[in-house]
């Protein structure tokens, strides 16, 4: 373990290092992994003056998942460094389907569903710009539909079709690996990147917009709009890419056995959302914290110098939780899930579980079996050995004295002391519920019905 003196000092002689390194924006990016391909002149455009770049944004749910928060955090660096940014929420692409990739193609959204997920995501946006109207580079949000809506498809052969050929539509990994797969392509997904080129030239000429940003598997669509722009104005436009996220365990990033992480705290709890992070594996937690995080490089340096040879503390991943947490839901939040978290891996927590709501509790218990008894009868009292055989946590009267005179079992977080102990209706949780702590890692909601 390291000494704090000798960390300070280790820290300083780290700071002094990073300290002499001019960093612009491709370059911290560069630091943090978040570049994988990029047009030649992009770094000398952003080092020139103020850029106005974009990202798109999927409206295919009516919430956005952890997968995007990379291309969020891409454009709070580009506000950060003095650069405009645009958030492009996909109400027309969102109905074409983008073909990158996909193995097959999706089920396009009713028009009703699809204006849903556009507000909800929107509104999910707007939490992580700067939207001040009195900056230079305030942040903007954008809807491709403002621009197609209008646009008749015999005009947009004619204005846009003409400056990209077939053959280099299909030279695109996206476009090859779908026509040579079973099922092939439709021409309504094959005409995606033509679509997605389009907002880049409108966003342009519009908006003055010489940048776009997006994930590596993007790097097709966005060259076409380099492309459009180029052959059809004979305009300026970079682009750079970021890799996709993978997980160490070659495990899908995001992905859980409930499926995605959701920024939605009515989809993902906001207790799930910490545990997730918290739960990273080493090697994928040093490479989060510097993806995930508004964290200097000073401070992510210490914070590697905590971790090594401390891992057990997993100092790096309640780091990151903690920081990642606050940045998609509040410090309130992050200080729930932190006390929700001791419940169930501490013993000292039972005034902490008394204070939860029921909705909180059920978060927290989520995954834990849940077994019903009687109210009536936990109304009127029933001896502990009795309760703990009738909701069958244990298949033996026999086996649930000799557990309870061990001293193995607590009732919300209260060890069972005596053998004459009752159950009654004076401790629920919520007024319906008990939780049943068996031996050091078994535990069970017992619902009062």
């Amino acid at each position: 373990m390291f000494s704090g003196h000798f960390c300070k000092n280790l820290l300083q002689s780290t700071t002094n290092n990073i300290k002499m390194i001019t960093t612009n924006l491709i370059q911290e990016l560069h630091w943090r992994g978040m570049i994988q391909d990029i047009m030649p002149g992009t770094e000398e455009q952003l080092n020139k003056e103020m850029t106005t770049g974009y990202i798109g944004f999927d409206p295919t749910a009516d919430s956005l998942h952890i997968g995007s928060l990379v291309p969020i955090i891409l454009l709070k660096h580009l506000q950060k460094y003095g650069h405009k940014p645009i958030a492009l929420v996909g109400g027309a692409t969102g109905m074409v389907g983008d073909p990158s990739g996909k193995s097959e193609e999706r089920n396009l959204l009713s028009e009703d569903v699809l204006n849903h997920n556009i507000v909800c995501v929107k509104a999910q946006l707007e939490k992580f710009l700067d939207f001040d109207i009195a900056l230079p580079n305030a942040a903007e949000m954008a809807n491709n539909y403002d621009w197609f809506k209008d646009f008749r498809f015999l005009d947009f052969i004619k204005e846009v079709g003409k400056y990209i050929t077939v053959n280099y539509m299909m030279s695109k990994d996206s476009v090859r690996k779908r026509l040579d797969g079973e099922n092939g392509m439709s021409f309504t997904e094959f005409t995606y990147q033509l679509v997605q080129g389009y907002d880049f030239y409108w966003l342009n000429q519009n908006k003055d917009c010489k940048l776009q940003m997006g994930g590596s598997d993007q790097w097709g669509n966005i060259v076409t709009g380099t492309e459009i722009i180029r052959k059809k104005s004979g305009g300026e436009a970079f682009a750079f890419t970021c890799p996709l996220m993978t997980k160490a365990d070659g495990g899908k990033f995001g992905k859980t056995e409930k499926g995605n992480i959701w920024l939605d705290a009515k989809k993902t709890s906001v207790y799930q959302f910490y545990q997730f992070w918290l739960n990273a594996a080493d090697a994928d937690a040093e490479k989060y914290i510097k993806l995930f995080t508004l964290l200097s490089r000073e401070e992510i340096a210490f914070l590697l110098l905590q971790h090594a040879g401390n891992e057990h503390q997993r100092l790096l991943q309640k780091k990151l939780a903690e920081e990642v947490t606050c940045f998609v839901h509040s410090r309130d939040d992050y200080e729930f899930a932190v006390k929700a978290s001791e419940i169930l891996f501490n013993n000292d927590t039972a005034e902490i579980l008394q204070q939860l709501n029921e909705e909180q509790l059920l978060q927290v218990m989520e995954g834990v079996p849940t077994v019903q008894f009687s109210k009536t009868i936990a109304a009127q009292g029933i001896d502990i050995v009795s309760f703990l055989a009738e909701t069958k946590i244990f298949t033996s009267k026999g086996e649930a004295r000799k557990m309870v005179q061990g001293g193995g079992i607590s009732i919300n977080k209260i060890k069972i002391e005596k053998i004459e102990s009752v159950v009654d209706a004076t401790g629920l949780l919520n007024d319906k519920y008990l939780l049943v702590q068996k031996g050091k890692k078994n535990y069970y909601l017992v619902l009062m019905a």
